[in-house]
């Protein structure tokens, strides 16, 4: 593939218009997953602004805890919490219907059942948890930036490894990338999270590829094929196992 096609300098302003709430760099030309390889990038700068938060909280006295919190809204309102819903919609669907026509029905349906609101309870609790022993050791910058990164590669990593489930939808919008912007992605993904965590982002890639994997293989099983609600259920889930693969060996 010709490198002007992988990369293409407005391929970040289209990850922020698609991930994010915060204002794209600059114009961005649509080019749907084929531009992937920046979300990364986008999931990056997400981090960093949380990490932003987070060390103004704690600077003004206020404990890891709530200083957590902070930066766990931060990043909600950065993306208008788009993979939260993506994992409550997914519990729902997925553990909530019989066939995989009534899971995806389910799935599209705006309001949330207690699948979804447990996974969301439990996702928040995991994170909040992981962060807050973070910070209470001094890591604030470098994780938030880590996982950001790490945690939006899956996301395109299910886009590759399966079809779309349903005739419409986000998913089939974006399109299905290929195998080198996937593997691009990966490697941005894994710089930043070395740049911002060291040696410890070896530990959080090999937690997130773990569950990207399990993820995609139960995603298949219970519906046949991917949707943009599995897709941001993979970046919630596997941003849960990278703060836990931080948490648990930091340095």
């Amino acid at each position: 593939m010709p490198y002007s096609e992988l990369v293409r300098r407005s391929d970040p302003g289209e990850a922020f218009l698609l991930l994010t709430r915060i204002p794209a760099p600059w114009p961005a030309t649509p080019r749907g997953a084929r531009a992937g390889w920046a979300w990364p990038i986008a999931g990056a700068c997400v981090g960093l602004v949380a990490a932003s938060v987070a060390t103004v909280a704690l600077l003004a006295g206020l404990s890891p805890g709530v200083a957590a919190a902070l930066a766990l809204a931060t990043q909600a309102m950065a993306t208008g919490g788009l993979h939260e819903d993506g994992l409550a919609d997914s519990a729902d669907g997925l553990w909530g219907g019989g066939t995989p026509d009534r899971r995806l029905a389910i799935m599209s349906d705006s309001r949330i059942g207690s699948y979804g609101a447990l996974a969301l309870m439990l996702g928040i609790l995991i994170r909040w948890s992981a962060l807050s022993g973070l910070l209470a050791g001094g890591h604030a910058w470098g994780p938030l930036v880590a996982v950001g990164a790490l945690s939006r590669w899956p996301m395109l990593a299910v886009l590759w490894a399966l079809p779309p489930a349903r005739d419409g939808g986000l998913s089939r919008l974006v399109g299905r990338p290929g195998t080198p912007t996937l593997v691009l992605a990966g490697l941005v993904a894994l710089g930043l999270a070395l740049a911002g965590a060291g040696t410890s982002a070896f530990l959080a890639a090999a937690a997130v590829l773990a569950l990207a994997a399990l993820w995609w293989r139960l995603v298949e099983a219970r519906l046949g094929g991917q949707t943009g609600d599995t897709c941001g259920a993979a970046q919630q889930l596997t941003e849960m196992a990278a703060l836990l693969a931080l948490a648990a060996w930091p340095h």
